[in-house]
């Protein structure tokens, strides 16, 4: 995606992709998926976030002050403020975002690892990372069969599961903490239906069209420092020493870190 061609072709993706976001279909799928992150990102606090995908913003209700937008070319950009860069090679520094959302993108780019390898390493240890994903058990992943619906969005690209990239996530030291689906439908209708809609999240069916995956980074494990022991004076009191913890992570609750006083 650094390479010229690679940067035409993901400005043309992304013009693709906003004419479908504003699109009946998109707009629906838009509206059920940001009532759905709304609870998730009213309760994140931070300085910055980022947003990397092709729809209206989702993530403009939270608290965050300074949420940032990303697009492919200067041209094709909504602010000064935003974000222009390959999504290979995002032009930030490591762990500085509080929340990153990727918005249906890993279904589309070439190299989707390395994507979430790059969401992965600008967000912060106590960040959170969002991904939404089409569900291919869903309603409009049973409308997948046909042929020709694979040539257009939303149909178009590789969908995968969330235990698929549950397997990714981990590879770059993050962990899932919950999945949430949203978009129910019946077939042939937009999910416009509030009844079936609040039905679904609540019981949280793996039927709606999309999901939302919420992960953050694994806690990284205290490490304690051999005691030195002292040859001068007594062996009392402090002469073996002490351990001293790595880092300001917290242990993982399943792990246990003995601390020598």
């Amino acid at each position: 995606m650094s390479n010229p061609e690679g940067a035409l072709a993901l400005a043309q993706l992304y013009r693709e992709g906003r004419r479908y976001w504003s699109s009946e279909n998109g707009q629906a799928h838009w509206r059920a998926e940001r009532a759905c992150l709304g609870p998730i990102c009213e309760s994140r606090h931070g300085g910055h976030s980022l947003e990397l995908g092709m729809a209206p913003a989702l993530t403009d209700m939270s608290p965050i002050r300074h949420n940032i937008r990303w697009a492919p070319t200067a041209e094709l950009s909504e602010s000064a403020s935003s974000l222009v860069c390959p999504l290979d090679a995002l032009a930030l520094p490591d762990e500085c975002l509080h929340l990153v959302l990727v918005h249906h993108l890993l279904e589309l780019v070439p190299e989707p690892h390395r994507l979430l390898q790059e969401a992965a390493r600008v967000t912060a240890d106590d960040g959170c990372l969002i991904v939404l994903g089409w569900m291919p058990l869903g309603i409009a992943g049973l409308s997948r069969l046909s042929p020709r619906r694979r040539t257009r969005l939303p149909w178009r690209g590789q969908w995968r599961t969330p235990g698929k990239l549950g397997d990714w996530l981990a590879f770059v030291d993050f962990r899932i903490e919950r999945v949430d689906y949203c978009g129910f439908h019946l077939p042939g209708s937009l999910p416009s239906n509030a009844a079936l809609e609040t039905l679904g999240r609540r019981h949280n069916v793996p039927l709606g069209d999309s999901y939302i995956i919420h992960a953050r980074r694994r806690t990284r494990l205290a490490q304690s420092q051999r005691p030195k022991l002292r040859l001068q004076g007594s062996l009392g009191g402090g002469a073996l020493g002490h351990a001293t913890r790595v880092g300001n992570a917290v242990p993982e609750p399943s792990r246990r870190t003995t601390e020598v006083e």
